[in-house]
């Protein structure tokens, strides 16, 4: 694990999978049709506990243009800047549960954002993906 820091707030559009974890593909491919593929993209998973404990999974991408959300009939957030305990997982599609382990092992760190996401940030020129949790 590793402390990595935003500086900035990251504002991102999304979809929001009908379902966890069944409905995360759906979402993902509905993403991905919407606009066409750039490396400087950065691309996002963010899913946290909500409406009474279920978990909630968004598949998001970061705006590149202001406004570009609302242009693709989706809703945004931000991800907020600060320091985030970190775990990078290589090759993650050969191991579809290595993200569920990472996560496990993160929230176990003290000091998490009681209001944060499980953010999984994927790397356009590498199969991993960085998983990431805001400290308070």
């Amino acid at each position: 694990m590793k402390t990595i820091s935003l500086d900035k707030d990251i504002k991102v559009f999304y979809v929001t999978a009908p379902s966890f974890p069944q409905g995360i593909k759906e979402a993902i491919d509905k993403l991905h049709s919407l606009f066409p593929f750039s490396p400087a993209r950065k691309i996002f998973g963010l899913s946290r506990p909500e409406d009474g404990g279920q978990i909630v999974y968004r598949a998001a991408a970061e705006e590149m243009a202001e406004g570009e959300g609302r242009m693709y009939h989706c809703e945004t957030l931000d991800i907020k800047k600060g320091n985030y305990i970190s775990q990078k997982v290589e090759n993650f599609r050969e191991d579809p549960l290595a993200i569920d382990r990472a996560f496990k092992e993160l929230l176990k760190h003290p000091g998490l954002d009681p209001n944060g996401y499980c953010v999984e940030w994927y790397e356009t020129e590498a199969p991993g993906v960085i998983c990431m949790i805001r400290l308070n």
